[in-house]
């Protein structure tokens, strides 16, 4: 065979899980070889394009804002979103109580520690909507680092190549794992392919050519590969129908085509099991990227609660499916109209104060970590959104702007495949404009807002002062027509608390471990059903650290 390596710890994946999982078996003295099957630009994976939230609990930056959190409620709100209903769920569920004990505890000084800073107004992602009991976050914890994904993985990176100049800590790029070799029982190395060389730019599809093989051995391989998200054939036929509906014709992509789920086949076909495949996160507000990057390159809108929510058909979204509220529940809820797409309207008022878009990239002001920028970009912008929503406002495919309601619908069926009847809308909209006309409502979004409002971060960047949709003084109008966007995968690889992975039966084999996405970000599932946001990044990190230290002994 060619290329030849040797190493105390294997690590499959480059992304954050890995990073901190690498990081943790070099902080003990071990040698660690990072195999990815992308180019050193892809360093830090998926993580480099996100937002850079992170789930935390009772923090200073909530007291600051006076929020009252704690474990006990934090977990209430995890268990009651994730709905574990199976023995399927032990792992998962005993992993998701280790994490929350961690984001209440030493989570946030232990990164703060490395670097890590976070911007004060703690954000307040899926609501839920409905019950105390059920699906949601009952305040906000969605944290925002200082320098958006970049910032996440920066004292990550630093650690690596500290490790990496001390010969701790070798990297292997366009080296794609094809096999785990096992040896009486134990995994005992990797083998696979090396990619041809390759110069393109950071998230685009790259070459497949192969230029030779290797082989690499190690007392531990360590999983850490991210999902299935970058492959729609894959999602289709993971896709939960009896749950969701069916899969949507037409989606957009979230992440970059190289997030493909075969290292997952890899590890199972070694004799790992996986569980909750059917469980998965892909969001309602995708819009396609004006200036795309990877194929069907797709961005997700962070909404504020204002922007009236139609289904493709032209009926209101009733509570709880209200923007930013609960992802799978809108979801369905679209998909039962036969239909894969759904509308926002709103006003220049709305999107100026509530539309943020998700991505480092998406957010220069956040990812430079300057607060001149962010002042800037969120308050000296006059009457215009942030630039990068002013951009895709002019640009983007999936947005109308007009000045009266005729003309927006006139543009939206212009863009729909089921035309809109502009009376049935002008009735809805004005509808609930007459709700404002007292300081009670029987609109539960009119409710909503006035909630949101009363938390402070809300009212002062996040939540538009209520208005009527109809007021010339608000607008210009504004449509959008949103897909699907896929993003994550809530299961895979079934491992311990430890990160180790477990077979069939639910023994651990032995010199296999495995964390992040591809391991459902802890257990095989961690999440259960629903995300609370910020426990992707978190659960990498949480993972990575567990199976890091575990397989370092």
């Amino acid at each position: 065979m060619g290329q030849r390596y040797a190493a105390d710890v294997i690590v499959v994946g480059a992304g954050l899980a890995g990073l901190v999982a690498a990081n943790e078996a070099c902080a003990r003295g071990l040698k660690v070889l990072m195999l990815d099957q992308e180019g050193a630009q892809s360093l830090g994976g998926q993580a480099f394009w996100s937002l850079g939230g992170l789930f935390m609990v009772d923090t200073p930056e909530q007291r600051r804002m006076k929020i009252r959190d704690s474990q006990a409620l934090a977990l209430g709100d995890w268990l009651g979103s994730a709905q574990f209903d199976g023995p399927q769920d032990k792992w998962p569920a005993r992993v998701a109580e280790a994490y929350v004990d961690f984001a209440s505890g030493e989570m946030r000084a232990w990164l703060a520690g490395l670097g890590m800073r976070w911007f004060p107004v703690v954000g307040w992602a899926e609501r839920g909507g409905e019950l105390a009991h059920r699906h949601g976050n009952s305040v906000p914890r969605f944290h925002i680092t200082w320098g958006t994904g970049p910032g996440v993985l920066a004292p990550f990176l630093r650690l690596a190549r500290q490790h990496e100049v001390s010969g701790l800590l070798q990297f292997a790029f366009r080296h794609r794992a094809t096999a785990l070799t096992v040896e009486g029982g134990r995994v005992a190395g990797v083998t696979g392919e090396i990619l041809e060389p390759t110069e393109v730019a950071r998230g685009e599809a790259s070459s497949r050519v192969v230029a030779g093989d290797f082989s690499a051995t190690a007392s531990a391989v360590i999983v850490t590969s991210g999902g299935i998200g970058g492959d729609l054939a894959k999602v289709r036929r993971a896709w939960p129908k009896e749950r969701l509906g069916p899969p949507p014709a037409r989606m957009i992509s979230g992440v970059p085509a190289h997030v493909d789920g075969d290292m997952i086949d890899v590890t199972r076909a070694a004799g790992a099991a996986t569980i909750n495949t059917d469980r998965m996160w892909h969001y309602t507000e995708g819009i396609r990227n004006w200036a795309p990057i990877w194929p069907a390159h797709g961005i997700r809108i962070l909404p504020g609660p204002s922007s009236l929510w139609f289904d493709a058909l032209g009926n209101r979204l009733e509570a709880p499916y209200l923007p930013g509220f609960d992802t799978l529940g809108t979801l369905k809820r679209i998909l039962a109209t036969g239909h894969d797409y759904s509308w926002f309207i709103l006003t220049q008022a709305i999107i100026k104060k509530e539309f943020a878009l998700s991505g480092s990239e998406q957010n220069p002001d956040l990812t430079s970590g300057s607060w001149r920028e962010v002042l800037k970009a969120r308050l000296g912008a006059g009457g215009k959104a942030a630039a990068p929503v002013e951009a895709f406002k002019e640009h983007g495919a999936d947005f109308v702007v007009a000045e009266t309601l005729e003309e927006l619908v006139a543009g939206m069926n212009a863009l729909g495949e089921m035309p809109l009847d502009l009376e049935r809308l002008r009735l809805q909209i004005e509808a609930r404009d007459r709700q404002l006309d007292n300081p009670f409502a029987k609109d539960a979004q009119i409710a909503a807002i006035r909630g949101a409002r009363q938390y402070r971060g809300d009212r002062l960047i996040r939540t538009a002062k209520p208005h009527r949709i109809l007021d010339p003084k608000a607008g210009p109008l504004i449509a959008v027509r949103l897909s699907i966007l896929t993003r994550k995968t809530l299961g895979g690889l079934r491992t311990d608390l430890d990160g180790a992975v477990l077979d069939a039966e639910g023994y651990p084999i032995e010199g296999l471990f495995a964390a992040g996405e591809c391991a459902g970000f802890g257990g095989g599932g961690y999440h259960g059903y629903n995300a609370l946001e910020g426990t992707f990044l978190g659960g990498c990190i949480f993972s990575g650290r567990n199976a890091g230290r575990a397989a370092a002994g």
